[in-house]
């Protein structure tokens, strides 16, 4: 008898799946329908299965760690600035007129006494010739009062004038001898005039700028050549006005060059404005350095370090192992299995003192001996567990904080830091 054939459209369920009782071997067509079945309910049963949810597995994140030991206390605080003449002068004629020649450029050494530039001199050898021949007619009437007086007193001790005629002759003299000095010192001050026709410089030094050419006519007094001293030489830099008072007593002052930098130079702090600059908003601030090289020239590029030492012992950090918070500065402290932790960090708050280089002092929230994380501080979350980097390179000891020992020796000590 023939086996009906099985339609599409049937359900699963209505199809017989039982096994076939032992009897006449089942059709290819009702084989087919069979396997069929089986496999609508495989793929159901997968699908049901697909809804469960996996449990998460709990991150352990690898960072990097520094065991905090105290240092000695030293802080150092460096600001970049210029090397710059202490003297520098603004050299100009005393007397107006127009300039001639000028003798000198733009970084010539220069001697004292060495001219620098010419005035035309004509008016001023005029007016001294005028002032010399006033100082002789001067003498001339000196000298002829001087020999009226001579022989007025002869014939007044012969009783041949008056008293008052031998008065009048004294005063006539007396006001040719005052006539006189006039002159001289008119012609003195005249000859000074025509050397002033020639500007000298008054020190050994550099000529640093020149403000008036050939041709131009200047005033008395207006700048003309500047020049530096080289006797003394400083260093101008800008102090914060959060610092001002904590430098001003530091003595351990040091000068380093951008061109040398491996050669420190002594400095003292000669003078600190007492108003700050209007555009920088920092104090000037000139240290001096002395006995300085002859290869110290102005202008170079310095740095000036102000040492300090502190009366206690201080704590530093790396710039990279701070978390800033909502305006809270953060530092993750590591809880190993040493210290009687489970291998997690959380944060702790800070306060932070003076930066030197890529370290920051802490004054509060961190005390020796304790364990942060220096790299990845911005994935980390409270209670997180991590893993020490085993092949994390140890950091050079700084001056208040120094690497940990080895994490594969000691589970609760941090791997070294490094930037």
């Amino acid at each position: 008898m023939p086996v009906p054939y099985a339609r599409p459209d049937v359900a699963a369920a209505d199809v017989d799946v039982s096994p076939m009782p032992a009897g006449p071997r089942r059709t290819p067509r009702a084989a087919m329908a069979a396997m069929v079945t089986v496999a609508t309910l495989a793929l159901l049963a997968g699908l049901s299965g697909c809804g469960k949810k996996a449990e998460p597995v709990e991150a352990v994140r690898p960072v990097r760690l520094l065991q905090l030991h105290s240092g000695a206390g030293k802080t150092a605080f460096e600001f970049s600035g210029e090397v710059r003449p202490r003297v520098e002068s603004r050299l100009g004629f005393r007397v107006p007129g127009k300039i001639s020649a000028r003798l000198v450029d733009v970084g010539a050494s220069v001697r004292k006494g060495q001219p620098l530039a010419r005035l035309d001199p004509t008016d001023l050898a005029l007016a001294e010739a005028s002032a010399r021949a006033q100082f002789d007619a001067a003498k001339t009437d000196r000298d002829l009062a001087d020999s009226d007086l001579k022989r007025y007193r002869d014939l007044a001790a012969k009783n041949f004038i008056s008293a008052a005629e031998l008065s009048r002759r004294q005063a006539t003299y007396d006001s040719a001898a005052s006539r006189l000095e006039q002159a001289q010192a008119n012609l003195r001050n005249q000859s000074n005039q025509t050397g002033y026709a020639v500007l000298a410089a008054d020190a050994d030094g550099v000529v640093t700028a020149v403000d008036a050419e050939v041709g131009q006519v200047v005033t008395a007094g207006q700048s003309v050549i500047r020049v530096a001293q080289i006797a003394e030489k400083e260093v101008a830099i800008g102090l914060p006005e959060d610092q001002v008072d904590m430098l001003r007593g530091i003595a351990d002052v040091t000068v380093r060059t951008w061109a040398e930098p491996d050669r420190p130079l002594p400095g003292r702090v000669r003078e600190i404005s007492g108003a700050a600059d209007p555009v920088t908003r920092t104090y000037p601030t000139r240290v001096s350095v002395p006995n300085p090289p002859a290869d110290l020239r102005f202008g170079m590029t310095a740095v000036v370090t102000f040492t300090r030492t502190g009366e206690s012992a201080a704590i530093r950090i790396p710039l990279t192992a701070l978390l800033q918070d909502r305006g809270t500065n953060q530092v993750w402290i590591y809880q190993g299995a040493a210290s009687g932790g489970t291998g997690t960090v959380k944060p702790v708050p800070v306060t932070l003192g003076d930066p030197q280089g890529n370290e920051i002092e802490v004054r509060q929230g961190l005390a020796p001996g304790q364990t942060i994380v220096t790299a990845g501080v911005h994935l980390l979350q409270p209670g997180q567990k991590v893993k020490p980097m085993q092949n994390a390179t140890s950091a050079q000891p700084a001056q208040s904080a120094k690497p940990a020992s080895n994490p594969a020796s000691n589970p609760g000590a941090a791997a070294g830091s490094k930037g």
